[in-house]
């Protein structure tokens, strides 16, 4: 379900947000031509895939219409360290497994507030791909993952990953808590860039200052850690990125925090809407980001 904005303190935690970047987003054919043409659709057809947290979720009256932008959520296979084994071990490739976390509830909130916010033609329902699917992924210049500590990539998909973020592409890595979990996706993503090194993004870089100045972040923890703040031995939030040669961010981690839950909570009261607030305001800028760049 397309979530609403209905809580006063969420709406003064967002107020005075520029409006004025639509007419950069929106123009037509510069990025998003993804998934449009005249109505003609040249990509796979929306599908929703059972999900690890909920069952049949309600789909928005609209959600077959095309938009510029499409949240794209990145299917994959568990690795060693998935936290659903034992629970959830059918085939990735039909859901109800580790990629499904949050999933779509937090993806609709977020194109909810990318609509919101910047008035750029966001569709209302996400797209599931996976690397395994021929070209498919290089119709959404947009990519999130979730859990991605867990993950099991294969040096395929791996291949199939790099070529797509050196086409252009940009990828959000998230909920990745703890020293074992980044040391895993380290080495994953040394399949990806052997070349490459992640690394801490500054406070000065533009991806925290497309829509929302964010200087001043803290840790998200996950709706099930907001009383301890953190997960495992992830104390500290750090937000990390692998640079292409002109040094536009091609991968961003947010380690130690879980932004799927603030996106996927949003309208829930009894997770803070603090970090509501600044979950989405990162989201949001990192869509403007790559829309950008």
């Amino acid at each position: 379900m397309t979530k609403t904005w209905g809580r006063a303190a969420w709406a003064g935690a967002l107020a005075g947000a520029v409006f004025a970047v639509a007419a950069m987003v929106a123009a037509p054919g510069v990025i998003f031509a993804a998934g449009t043409d005249g109505g003609r659709s040249w990509h796979a057809p929306f599908r929703e895939y059972p999900s690890v947290e909920y069952g049949r979720f309600p789909l928005p009256p609209d959600y077959d219409r095309q938009g510029e932008w499409t949240f794209a959520r990145l299917m994959f296979p568990g690795g060693p360290l998935d936290g659903y084994q034992g629970r959830f071990d059918g085939p990735w490739q039909e859901g109800m497994t580790l990629w499904t976390q949050d999933y779509p509830r937090a993806d609709r909130a977020l194109a909810n507030a990318v609509h919101r916010l910047t008035r750029a033609d966001a569709r209302s329902v996400e797209q599931s791909v996976s690397l395994d699917d021929g070209d498919e992924i290089y119709n959404w210049p947009w990519l999130y993952a979730v859990q991605v500590g867990e993950w099991g990539l294969t040096q395929k998909e791996a291949t199939k990953l790099r070529d797509y973020l050196l086409r252009g592409g940009f990828f959000m890595a998230d909920d990745c808590h703890g020293s074992a979990e980044e040391a895993y996706f380290v080495k994953t993503m040394k399949m990806v860039f052997p070349e490459r090194q992640l690394v801490d993004i500054p406070d000065g870089d533009p991806i925290f200052h497309t829509l929302f100045d964010l200087d001043e972040r803290f840790q998200v923890p996950g709706a099930e850690h907001v009383n301890t703040g953190h997960k495992k031995d992830g104390y500290v939030a750090r937000w990390k990125g692998i640079y292409d040669d002109k040094g536009r961010i091609m991968v961003a981690l947010s380690l130690n925090s879980d932004l799927g839950d603030s996106w996927e909570f949003l309208d829930d009261p009894r997770y803070p809407v603090k970090y509501s607030a600044l979950g989405t305001k990162i989201g949001v800028n990192y869509v403007l980001y790559a829309m950008t760049h």
